[in-house]
C-alpha cells in the first residue's frame, strides 16, 4: 500500500518562505501527474498545485504566483515551494497522485503562518 509521506512544513512569520517535499517509495511517482492539497483548519481541502511527469505545473487561482511545484523524478520527490507565505496558507498540506483511484493519504506535513 503507497503512503506518500511529506515533510518540511512549520510555523512561519506572514511574507517567509517554505518548501515542502513528498516522497514514497517503490517508484509510484513515475508515470502520475502529482498534485498537492491543503487541508485548512475548517477542513476543507484545496488543491493548491499539480505537476506532471514533464514538469507542466498547475495552480489554484489562490496561490498563482507565490507556489512553484517541482518533482525529482529520480529521487521520487515532489517538492512545494511556498514563497510570501499569507495567514491563509494555514493547513496541512498533503501529496497524491491525481487520480480516480488514488493513493493512502500520508500524515501531512502542517504549515502555520502567523502575522
Amino acid at each position: 500500500q503507497v503512503q506518500p509521506m511529506e515533510s518540511g512544513g512549520g510555523l512561519v512569520q506572514a511574507g517567509g518562505s517554505l518548501t515542502l517535499s513528498c516522497a514514497a517509495s517503490g517508484g509510484v511517482f513515475t508515470g502520475n501527474t502529482m498534485a498537492w492539497y491543503q487541508r485548512r483548519p475548517d477542513g476543507t481541502r484545496e488543491t493548491v498545485a499539480a505537476i506532471t511527469t514533464k514538469g507542466m505545473t498547475m495552480y489554484a487561482d489562490s496561490v498563482k504566483g507565490r507556489f512553484v511545484a517541482t518533482r525529482d523524478n529520480a529521487k521520487q520527490v515532489v517538492y512545494l515551494q511556498i514563497n510570501d507565505l499569507k495567514p491563509e496558507d494555514t493547513g496541512t498540506y498533503f501529496c497524491n497522485k491525481v487520480d480516480t483511484n488514488q493513493w493512502s493519504w500520508g500524515r501531512g506535513t502542517q504549515v502555520t503562518v502567523f502575522s
